[in-house]
């Protein structure tokens, strides 16, 4: 598709999301099944919940334009979520590897909140203000569950890789 117009961007933008919240949904079952710590795991479930929720927000966005999601492949998203792989398959402390997790899982949140951002602002100058909106609800989702990571970073995880009393860390 060519990119003639904002609206075309606003588009491209928003099949490329909708691809990456995709492959999230196929990527977190695993993320949670693999982590060591509980807390991690669950942030990884309800995660997968929130993108659940994402993937319905678009496809009400794309009804609102009269689009579809076609068959981009968000290539970012692909490069994130094969990094998060490959730590899955490494062996070696499970606190240092879900320390890796989390890092990894915060790569793709910054990623996802910068993509709900421009296309946002595509949408805003466009006049979509229904759009931004919901567009505004998964980028808030994507946030929290960044602060959710640090959180679980923070206060436990990071302390237990590095050897360390997590009640330590908490202080700090």
């Amino acid at each position: 598709m060519p990119l003639e117009t904002m609206q075309d961007l606003l588009l491209h933008q928003l099949k490329d999301i909708y691809s990456a919240e995709q492959q999230l949904t196929k990527a977190l079952p695993k993320l949670a099944e693999h982590a060591d710590s509980e807390d991690l795991a669950q942030a990884f479930r309800d995660h997968l919940a929130d993108t659940t929720r994402q993937v319905e927000r678009l496809d009400r966005i794309f009804t609102k334009l009269d689009a579809r999601p076609g068959n981009v492949v968000c290539q970012g998203m692909k490069g994130l979520i094969e990094e998060a792989d490959e730590l899955m398959e490494e062996d070696g402390s499970e606190a240092v590897v879900d320390a890796g997790l989390i890092s990894a899982a915060q790569r793709v949140e910054h990623y996802e909140i910068s993509a709900y951002g421009s296309a946002k602002a595509v949408a805003a100058l466009l006049g979509h203000a229904d759009i931004v909106k919901l567009l505004d609800e998964s980028q808030a989702e994507e946030t929290a569950a960044d602060k959710k990571l640090s959180l679980i970073a923070t206060t436990d995880v990071n302390a237990r890789a590095a050897g360390t009393d997590p009640s330590m860390a908490a202080r700090v």
